[in-house]
Protein backbone atom coordinates (compact mmCIF):
# COMPACT_ATOMS: atom_id res chain seq x y z
CA UNK A 1 0.00 0.00 0.00
CA UNK A 2 0.99 3.42 -0.81
CA UNK A 3 0.28 7.08 0.64
CA UNK A 4 -2.44 8.73 -1.58
CA UNK A 5 -3.10 12.41 -1.92
CA UNK A 6 -6.37 12.52 -3.32
CA UNK A 7 -9.72 10.85 -3.90
CA UNK A 8 -9.29 9.32 -7.67
CA UNK A 9 -6.12 8.08 -6.15
CA UNK A 10 -8.01 6.58 -2.75
CA UNK A 11 -10.60 5.39 -5.02
CA UNK A 12 -8.01 3.32 -7.00
CA UNK A 13 -6.68 2.06 -4.04
CA UNK A 14 -9.62 0.56 -2.82
CA UNK A 15 -10.99 -0.78 -6.00
CA UNK A 16 -7.52 -2.36 -6.16
CA UNK A 17 -7.84 -4.09 -2.97
CA UNK A 18 -12.01 -4.98 -2.96
CA UNK A 19 -11.92 -6.59 -6.44
CA UNK A 20 -9.28 -9.57 -5.33
CA UNK A 21 -11.81 -9.55 -1.84
CA UNK A 22 -14.44 -10.00 -3.87
CA UNK A 23 -13.46 -13.01 -6.30
CA UNK A 24 -12.09 -14.68 -2.71
CA UNK A 25 -15.19 -14.15 -0.99
CA UNK A 26 -17.17 -15.37 -3.71
CA UNK A 27 -14.71 -18.47 -3.75
CA UNK A 28 -15.08 -19.33 -0.35
CA UNK A 29 -19.30 -18.95 -1.15
CA UNK A 30 -18.42 -21.20 -4.31
CA UNK A 31 -17.25 -24.44 -2.21
CA UNK A 32 -20.49 -23.99 0.36
CA UNK A 33 -22.58 -24.00 -3.13
CA UNK A 34 -20.89 -26.88 -4.10
CA UNK A 35 -21.33 -28.52 -1.50
CA UNK A 36 -24.97 -28.12 -1.64
CA UNK A 37 -25.67 -28.91 -5.05
CA UNK A 38 -23.58 -31.77 -5.58
CA UNK A 39 -24.95 -33.43 -1.99
CA UNK A 40 -28.63 -32.67 -3.45
CA UNK A 41 -27.79 -34.31 -6.94
CA UNK A 42 -26.75 -37.56 -4.90
CA UNK A 43 -29.99 -37.34 -2.61
CA UNK A 44 -32.62 -34.54 -0.77
CA UNK A 45 -32.06 -36.25 2.38
CA UNK A 46 -28.81 -35.97 2.03
CA UNK A 47 -28.93 -32.31 0.99
CA UNK A 48 -30.81 -31.77 3.92
CA UNK A 49 -28.60 -33.32 6.23
CA UNK A 50 -25.87 -30.94 4.62
CA UNK A 51 -27.93 -28.09 4.63
CA UNK A 52 -28.77 -28.78 8.66
CA UNK A 53 -24.81 -29.14 9.23
CA UNK A 54 -24.17 -25.96 7.40
CA UNK A 55 -26.36 -24.25 9.38
CA UNK A 56 -25.08 -25.79 12.87
CA UNK A 57 -21.37 -24.76 11.46
CA UNK A 58 -21.64 -21.12 9.98
CA UNK A 59 -22.69 -19.28 12.96
CA UNK A 60 -19.97 -20.74 14.94
CA UNK A 61 -17.66 -20.76 11.93
CA UNK A 62 -18.37 -17.03 11.22
CA UNK A 63 -18.00 -16.00 15.02
CA UNK A 64 -14.73 -17.55 15.88
CA UNK A 65 -13.16 -16.60 12.72
CA UNK A 66 -14.25 -12.93 13.69
CA UNK A 67 -12.04 -12.82 16.85
CA UNK A 68 -9.25 -13.58 14.03
CA UNK A 69 -9.63 -11.36 11.62
CA UNK A 70 -8.49 -8.92 14.18
CA UNK A 71 -5.00 -9.98 13.12
CA UNK A 72 -5.90 -7.41 10.35
CA UNK A 73 -6.23 -4.08 11.88
CA UNK A 74 -3.39 -4.44 13.98
CA UNK A 75 -1.23 -5.64 11.41
CA UNK A 76 -2.19 -2.85 9.33
CA UNK A 77 -1.22 -0.42 12.27
CA UNK A 78 1.94 -1.65 13.11
CA UNK A 79 2.73 -1.57 9.26
CA UNK A 80 1.72 1.68 8.78
CA UNK A 81 3.89 2.81 12.03
CA UNK A 82 6.71 0.53 10.73
CA UNK A 83 7.02 -1.90 13.42
CA UNK A 84 7.49 -4.99 12.03
CA UNK A 85 8.67 -7.13 14.46
CA UNK A 86 5.52 -6.26 16.15
CA UNK A 87 3.38 -7.02 13.45
CA UNK A 88 4.74 -10.50 12.97
CA UNK A 89 4.42 -11.34 16.54
CA UNK A 90 1.01 -10.93 16.39
CA UNK A 91 0.69 -13.37 13.33
CA UNK A 92 2.36 -15.78 15.42
CA UNK A 93 -0.13 -15.18 18.22
CA UNK A 94 -2.90 -15.30 16.12
CA UNK A 95 -1.33 -19.18 14.85
CA UNK A 96 -1.61 -19.99 18.78
CA UNK A 97 -5.32 -18.37 19.19
CA UNK A 98 -6.28 -20.83 15.99
CA UNK A 99 -4.80 -24.16 18.06
CA UNK A 100 -6.65 -22.90 20.90
CA UNK A 101 -10.12 -22.16 19.16
CA UNK A 102 -10.16 -25.60 17.41
CA UNK A 103 -9.62 -27.45 20.96
CA UNK A 104 -12.44 -25.67 22.00
CA UNK A 105 -14.66 -26.88 19.01
CA UNK A 106 -13.86 -30.60 19.28
CA UNK A 107 -14.50 -30.56 22.98
CA UNK A 108 -17.90 -28.59 22.34
CA UNK A 109 -18.53 -30.83 19.46
CA UNK A 110 -17.65 -33.95 21.28
CA UNK A 111 -20.04 -32.82 24.17
CA UNK A 112 -23.18 -31.10 22.46
CA UNK A 113 -23.30 -32.10 18.53
CA UNK A 114 -25.17 -35.38 19.58
CA UNK A 115 -27.51 -33.97 21.82
CA UNK A 116 -28.04 -30.83 19.33
CA UNK A 117 -28.93 -32.85 15.88
CA UNK A 118 -31.43 -35.48 18.45
CA UNK A 119 -33.30 -32.37 19.57
CA UNK A 120 -34.26 -31.64 15.96
CA UNK A 121 -36.06 -34.22 15.59
CA UNK A 122 -34.89 -35.56 11.83
CA UNK A 123 -35.10 -38.04 10.17
CA UNK A 124 -32.17 -40.42 11.19
CA UNK A 125 -30.44 -41.04 7.45
CA UNK A 126 -30.62 -36.25 7.67
CA UNK A 127 -29.22 -36.74 11.12
CA UNK A 128 -27.26 -39.28 10.57
CA UNK A 129 -25.72 -37.31 7.08
CA UNK A 130 -25.91 -34.05 9.37
CA UNK A 131 -23.39 -35.76 11.98
CA UNK A 132 -20.97 -37.36 9.25
CA UNK A 133 -20.97 -33.76 7.51
CA UNK A 134 -19.79 -32.06 10.76
CA UNK A 135 -17.30 -34.41 11.42
CA UNK A 136 -15.69 -34.25 8.17
CA UNK A 137 -15.54 -30.58 8.25
CA UNK A 138 -14.11 -30.76 11.70
CA UNK A 139 -10.81 -32.16 10.37
CA UNK A 140 -10.39 -28.52 8.54
CA UNK A 141 -11.30 -26.50 11.34
CA UNK A 142 -7.20 -25.86 12.24
CA UNK A 143 -6.09 -25.40 8.36
CA UNK A 144 -9.46 -22.58 8.09
CA UNK A 145 -8.34 -21.36 10.85
CA UNK A 146 -4.53 -20.74 10.49
CA UNK A 147 -5.72 -19.56 6.82
CA UNK A 148 -7.56 -17.45 8.28
CA UNK A 149 -4.71 -15.65 10.10
CA UNK A 150 -2.80 -15.64 7.57
CA UNK A 151 -4.95 -14.51 4.95
CA UNK A 152 -5.57 -11.50 7.72
CA UNK A 153 -1.80 -10.37 7.76
CA UNK A 154 -1.89 -10.62 3.83
CA UNK A 155 -4.73 -8.44 3.44
CA UNK A 156 -3.00 -5.82 6.20
CA UNK A 157 0.18 -5.45 3.72
CA UNK A 158 -2.13 -4.35 1.04
CA UNK A 159 -1.66 -7.87 -1.21
CA UNK A 160 -4.96 -9.29 -1.47
CA UNK A 161 -3.93 -10.58 -5.13
CA UNK A 162 -2.21 -13.40 -3.30
CA UNK A 163 -5.23 -14.93 -1.71
CA UNK A 164 -7.36 -14.47 -4.53
CA UNK A 165 -4.97 -16.48 -6.43
CA UNK A 166 -5.00 -19.23 -3.95
CA UNK A 167 -8.74 -19.59 -3.57
CA UNK A 168 -9.57 -19.77 -7.31
CA UNK A 169 -6.64 -22.55 -7.88
CA UNK A 170 -8.39 -24.05 -5.15
CA UNK A 171 -11.92 -24.23 -6.61
CA UNK A 172 -11.15 -27.44 -8.99
CA UNK A 173 -9.35 -29.05 -6.45
CA UNK A 174 -12.54 -28.74 -4.35
CA UNK A 175 -14.96 -29.71 -6.97
CA UNK A 176 -12.78 -32.81 -7.95
CA UNK A 177 -12.60 -33.87 -4.40
CA UNK A 178 -16.53 -33.34 -3.81
CA UNK A 179 -17.24 -35.68 -6.90
CA UNK A 180 -14.82 -38.34 -5.48
CA UNK A 181 -16.34 -38.55 -1.76
CA UNK A 182 -20.01 -37.79 -2.58
CA UNK A 183 -20.22 -40.34 -5.59
CA UNK A 184 -17.31 -42.99 -4.82
CA UNK A 185 -15.57 -42.39 -7.79
CA UNK A 186 -12.42 -43.03 -9.12
CA UNK A 187 -11.74 -45.68 -6.34
CA UNK A 188 -12.79 -43.52 -3.69
CA UNK A 189 -15.25 -44.36 -1.14
CA UNK A 190 -18.41 -43.22 -1.63
CA UNK A 191 -19.54 -41.06 1.90
CA UNK A 192 -22.87 -39.45 0.21
CA UNK A 193 -23.85 -35.80 1.29
CA UNK A 194 -21.00 -36.45 4.06
CA UNK A 195 -18.27 -36.79 1.74
CA UNK A 196 -18.55 -32.73 1.17
CA UNK A 197 -17.25 -32.39 4.36
CA UNK A 198 -14.43 -34.43 3.99
CA UNK A 199 -13.43 -32.85 0.83
CA UNK A 200 -13.58 -29.29 1.62
CA UNK A 201 -11.32 -30.36 4.73
CA UNK A 202 -8.81 -31.82 2.25
CA UNK A 203 -9.00 -28.60 0.39
CA UNK A 204 -8.81 -26.56 3.09
CA UNK A 205 -5.44 -28.41 3.87
CA UNK A 206 -4.18 -27.20 0.42
CA UNK A 207 -4.66 -24.12 0.82
CA UNK A 208 -3.45 -23.44 4.28
CA UNK A 209 0.20 -25.21 2.59
CA UNK A 210 0.13 -22.73 -0.26
CA UNK A 211 -0.24 -19.76 2.31
CA UNK A 212 2.14 -20.99 4.38
CA UNK A 213 4.55 -21.44 1.26
CA UNK A 214 4.18 -18.06 0.24
CA UNK A 215 4.08 -16.34 3.35
CA UNK A 216 7.68 -18.14 4.31
CA UNK A 217 9.43 -17.85 0.72
CA UNK A 218 7.97 -15.09 -1.30
CA UNK A 219 8.56 -10.94 -0.74
CA UNK A 220 7.32 -8.45 1.09
CA UNK A 221 5.62 -11.29 3.78
CA UNK A 222 8.84 -13.38 4.22
CA UNK A 223 10.91 -10.39 5.37
CA UNK A 224 8.08 -10.70 8.52
CA UNK A 225 9.41 -14.18 9.93
CA UNK A 226 6.56 -15.04 10.80
CA UNK A 227 7.31 -18.82 11.53
CA UNK A 228 10.64 -17.65 13.09
CA UNK A 229 11.02 -18.07 17.02
CA UNK A 230 7.31 -20.07 17.30
CA UNK A 231 8.33 -20.64 21.22
CA UNK A 232 7.79 -17.01 21.56
CA UNK A 233 4.32 -16.83 23.66
CA UNK A 234 3.21 -13.78 25.70
CA UNK A 235 -0.37 -13.43 27.11
CA UNK A 236 -0.05 -10.03 26.69
CA UNK A 237 -0.34 -10.37 22.79
CA UNK A 238 -2.91 -12.79 22.62
CA UNK A 239 -5.23 -10.12 24.90
CA UNK A 240 -3.97 -7.19 22.22
CA UNK A 241 -6.14 -9.55 19.73
CA UNK A 242 -8.76 -10.62 21.76
CA UNK A 243 -9.67 -7.69 23.17
CA UNK A 244 -10.46 -6.34 19.23
CA UNK A 245 -11.16 -9.77 18.30
CA UNK A 246 -13.74 -10.80 20.69
CA UNK A 247 -16.10 -7.73 19.92
CA UNK A 248 -15.74 -8.03 16.48
CA UNK A 249 -16.27 -12.04 16.86
CA UNK A 250 -19.40 -11.80 18.66
CA UNK A 251 -20.91 -8.99 16.91
CA UNK A 252 -20.55 -11.09 13.52
CA UNK A 253 -21.97 -14.13 15.46
CA UNK A 254 -24.84 -12.54 16.85
CA UNK A 255 -25.93 -10.84 13.41
CA UNK A 256 -25.49 -14.42 11.72
CA UNK A 257 -27.90 -15.98 14.56
CA UNK A 258 -30.06 -13.37 14.32
CA UNK A 259 -31.02 -14.26 10.78
CA UNK A 260 -31.16 -17.97 11.87
CA UNK A 261 -34.08 -17.11 14.42
CA UNK A 262 -35.83 -14.71 11.47
CA UNK A 263 -35.71 -17.75 9.02
CA UNK A 264 -37.08 -20.09 12.14
CA UNK A 265 -40.07 -17.29 12.91
CA UNK A 266 -40.29 -17.02 9.43
CA UNK A 267 -40.93 -20.90 9.18
CA UNK A 268 -44.65 -20.56 10.93
CA UNK A 269 -46.12 -18.91 7.80
CA UNK A 270 -47.01 -21.08 4.96
CA UNK A 271 -44.16 -23.03 3.11
CA UNK A 272 -44.72 -20.75 -0.19
CA UNK A 273 -43.65 -17.65 2.36
CA UNK A 274 -41.05 -19.80 3.79
CA UNK A 275 -39.46 -20.31 0.13
CA UNK A 276 -39.77 -17.10 -1.10
CA UNK A 277 -38.31 -15.52 1.63
CA UNK A 278 -35.01 -18.03 1.49
CA UNK A 279 -35.08 -17.23 -1.79
CA UNK A 280 -34.87 -13.31 -1.06
CA UNK A 281 -32.29 -13.87 1.65
CA UNK A 282 -30.32 -15.69 -1.13
CA UNK A 283 -30.31 -13.36 -3.61
CA UNK A 284 -29.31 -10.26 -0.91
CA UNK A 285 -26.92 -12.25 0.85
CA UNK A 286 -24.95 -13.04 -2.31
CA UNK A 287 -25.06 -9.21 -3.03
CA UNK A 288 -24.19 -8.95 0.43
CA UNK A 289 -20.38 -10.25 -0.47
CA UNK A 290 -19.45 -6.67 -2.17
CA UNK A 291 -20.07 -4.49 0.70
CA UNK A 292 -18.33 -7.27 2.85
CA UNK A 293 -15.52 -7.04 0.40
CA UNK A 294 -15.63 -3.19 0.45
CA UNK A 295 -15.34 -3.46 4.60
CA UNK A 296 -12.14 -5.89 4.31
CA UNK A 297 -10.58 -3.08 2.65
CA UNK A 298 -11.81 -0.39 4.64
CA UNK A 299 -10.23 -2.04 7.77
CA UNK A 300 -7.34 -2.25 6.62
CA UNK A 301 -6.92 0.99 4.61
CA UNK A 302 -7.83 2.91 7.78
CA UNK A 303 -6.04 0.81 9.64
CA UNK A 304 -2.96 1.73 7.82
CA UNK A 305 -3.64 5.21 8.01
CA UNK A 306 -3.86 5.37 11.72
CA UNK A 307 -0.75 3.68 12.57
CA UNK A 308 0.96 6.27 10.37
CA UNK A 309 -0.99 9.01 12.03
CA UNK A 310 -2.51 10.31 8.59
CA UNK A 311 -5.84 10.69 9.98
CA UNK A 312 -7.36 12.89 7.63
CA UNK A 313 -6.37 10.21 5.17
CA UNK A 314 -8.14 7.91 7.40
CA UNK A 315 -11.32 9.57 7.91
CA UNK A 316 -11.60 10.67 3.94
CA UNK A 317 -11.09 6.60 3.27
CA UNK A 318 -13.32 5.98 6.08
CA UNK A 319 -16.43 8.03 4.15
CA UNK A 320 -15.21 7.10 0.64
CA UNK A 321 -15.59 3.38 1.40
CA UNK A 322 -18.89 4.16 3.32
CA UNK A 323 -20.10 5.86 -0.06
CA UNK A 324 -19.11 3.47 -2.46
CA UNK A 325 -20.78 0.43 -0.56
CA UNK A 326 -23.94 2.39 -1.11
CA UNK A 327 -23.71 3.17 -4.16
CA UNK A 328 -22.85 -0.46 -5.41
CA UNK A 329 -25.88 -1.48 -3.23
CA UNK A 330 -28.56 1.36 -4.80
CA UNK A 331 -27.27 0.22 -8.17
CA UNK A 332 -27.13 -3.87 -7.48
CA UNK A 333 -30.69 -3.19 -5.34
CA UNK A 334 -32.57 -1.54 -8.06
CA UNK A 335 -31.40 -3.91 -10.89
CA UNK A 336 -32.35 -6.51 -8.86
CA UNK A 337 -36.25 -4.70 -8.26
CA UNK A 338 -35.96 -4.04 -12.32
CA UNK A 339 -35.22 -7.40 -13.00
CA UNK A 340 -37.13 -9.18 -9.92
CA UNK A 341 -39.24 -11.51 -11.65
CA UNK A 342 -36.39 -12.96 -13.40
CA UNK A 343 -34.32 -13.08 -10.40
CA UNK A 344 -37.02 -15.28 -8.72
CA UNK A 345 -37.54 -17.60 -11.27
CA UNK A 346 -34.21 -18.93 -10.94
CA UNK A 347 -35.65 -20.02 -7.50
CA UNK A 348 -38.63 -21.84 -8.22
CA UNK A 349 -41.09 -22.91 -11.28
CA UNK A 350 -44.21 -22.16 -9.11
CA UNK A 351 -45.67 -18.97 -9.87
CA UNK A 352 -47.05 -17.94 -6.44
CA UNK A 353 -43.14 -18.26 -4.94
CA UNK A 354 -42.02 -16.18 -7.83
CA UNK A 355 -44.62 -13.60 -7.42
CA UNK A 356 -43.85 -13.43 -3.35
CA UNK A 357 -40.13 -13.19 -3.71
CA UNK A 358 -40.14 -10.85 -6.41
CA UNK A 359 -42.27 -8.61 -3.85
CA UNK A 360 -39.83 -9.43 -0.72
CA UNK A 361 -37.16 -8.26 -3.16
CA UNK A 362 -38.79 -4.49 -3.32
CA UNK A 363 -38.07 -4.73 0.12
CA UNK A 364 -34.51 -5.61 0.29
CA UNK A 365 -33.28 -2.70 -2.02
CA UNK A 366 -33.85 -0.50 1.38
CA UNK A 367 -32.43 -3.52 3.06
CA UNK A 368 -29.03 -3.57 1.31
CA UNK A 369 -28.76 0.16 1.80
CA UNK A 370 -29.30 0.10 5.35
CA UNK A 371 -26.83 -3.21 6.18
CA UNK A 372 -24.17 -1.25 3.50
CA UNK A 373 -24.01 1.78 5.51
CA UNK A 374 -23.53 -0.48 9.28
CA UNK A 375 -21.11 -3.23 7.70
CA UNK A 376 -19.07 -0.30 6.18
CA UNK A 377 -19.27 2.11 8.86
CA UNK A 378 -18.14 -0.88 11.52
CA UNK A 379 -15.57 -1.38 9.35
CA UNK A 380 -13.75 1.37 9.81
CA UNK A 381 -14.50 1.89 13.24
CA UNK A 382 -12.69 -1.80 13.84
CA UNK A 383 -9.58 0.24 11.54
CA UNK A 384 -9.70 2.48 14.30
CA UNK A 385 -9.51 -0.46 17.07
CA UNK A 386 -12.85 0.31 18.11
CA UNK A 387 -14.65 -1.83 18.85
CA UNK A 388 -16.05 -2.24 21.99
CA UNK A 389 -19.27 0.52 21.63
CA UNK A 390 -19.02 -0.97 17.90
CA UNK A 391 -20.72 -4.30 19.60
CA UNK A 392 -22.99 -2.96 22.06
CA UNK A 393 -24.84 -1.01 19.45
CA UNK A 394 -25.06 -3.54 17.29
CA UNK A 395 -25.93 -5.85 19.48
CA UNK A 396 -29.19 -3.84 20.76
CA UNK A 397 -29.88 -2.75 17.09
CA UNK A 398 -29.94 -6.53 15.81
CA UNK A 399 -31.93 -7.98 18.92
CA UNK A 400 -33.41 -5.02 20.57
CA UNK A 401 -34.67 -3.21 16.77
CA UNK A 402 -34.37 -6.11 14.10
CA UNK A 403 -36.26 -8.61 15.92
CA UNK A 404 -39.12 -6.97 17.85
CA UNK A 405 -40.16 -4.58 15.51
CA UNK A 406 -39.77 -7.32 13.28
CA UNK A 407 -42.09 -9.86 15.38
CA UNK A 408 -44.64 -7.45 16.03
CA UNK A 409 -45.27 -6.34 12.54
CA UNK A 410 -45.55 -9.84 11.43
CA UNK A 411 -47.86 -10.83 13.79
CA UNK A 412 -50.06 -8.16 14.48
CA UNK A 413 -50.40 -6.60 11.61
CA UNK A 414 -51.71 -7.46 8.10
CA UNK A 415 -47.96 -7.04 7.14
CA UNK A 416 -47.11 -10.87 8.07
CA UNK A 417 -43.74 -11.84 6.88
CA UNK A 418 -43.22 -8.12 4.86
CA UNK A 419 -43.07 -7.45 8.52
CA UNK A 420 -39.23 -8.73 9.25
CA UNK A 421 -38.19 -7.73 6.30
CA UNK A 422 -39.25 -4.02 7.33
CA UNK A 423 -37.75 -4.90 11.26
CA UNK A 424 -34.83 -6.18 9.74
CA UNK A 425 -34.30 -2.95 7.62
CA UNK A 426 -35.15 -0.50 10.45
CA UNK A 427 -32.82 -2.35 13.02
CA UNK A 428 -29.78 -2.52 10.48
CA UNK A 429 -30.24 1.40 9.47
CA UNK A 430 -30.56 2.25 13.33
CA UNK A 431 -27.18 0.18 13.77
CA UNK A 432 -25.50 2.72 10.17
CA UNK A 433 -26.64 5.58 12.05
CA UNK A 434 -25.38 5.50 15.71
CA UNK A 435 -21.89 3.76 14.01
CA UNK A 436 -21.64 6.72 11.63
CA UNK A 437 -22.30 9.07 14.73
CA UNK A 438 -19.68 6.75 16.37
CA UNK A 439 -17.35 6.80 13.66
CA UNK A 440 -17.29 11.14 13.59
CA UNK A 441 -16.72 11.15 17.04
CA UNK A 442 -13.62 8.99 16.78
CA UNK A 443 -12.70 11.02 13.84
CA UNK A 444 -13.12 14.17 15.48
CA UNK A 445 -11.14 13.29 18.82
CA UNK A 446 -7.67 11.90 16.63
CA UNK A 447 -7.88 14.75 14.44
CA UNK A 448 -7.74 16.94 17.59
CA UNK A 449 -5.17 14.81 19.23
CA UNK A 450 -3.00 14.74 16.08
CA UNK A 451 -3.23 19.03 16.57
CA UNK A 452 -2.03 19.16 19.72
CA UNK A 453 1.43 18.67 19.45
CA UNK A 454 1.61 21.64 16.67
CA UNK A 455 -0.53 24.04 19.00
CA UNK A 456 1.98 23.44 21.97
CA UNK A 457 4.65 24.04 19.81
Amino acid sequence: MNQTFSVKEKTKQIMFLLLPILITQLGMFSMVFFNTIMSGKYNSAELAGVAIGSSIWNPIFTGLSGILLAVSPIVAQYFGEKRHHEAASVVRHGIYLSFFLTIIIFACGLLLLEPLLTRMDQPARVQRTAHRYLVGLSFGILPLFLFNVLRSFIYALGKTRVVMVIMVASLPVNFLLNYCFIFGKWGFPEFGGAGAGYATSITYWAILAFTIYIVHKEEPFASYQVFANLREFSFRRCTEILKIGVPMGLSTFFETSMFAVVTILISMFSVTTVAAYQSALNIVSFLYMIPTSISMALTVLVGYEVGAKRYKDARDYSWLGIALSVIFAVVTGLLVVIFRYQVAGLYSNETAVIHLTAYFLIFALFFQISDAIQVTAQAALRGYKDVNLAFVMTLFAYWAICLPVGYVLAHYTALEARGYWIGLTAGLLAAGLALSIRLLYIQKRKFISDREPASIN
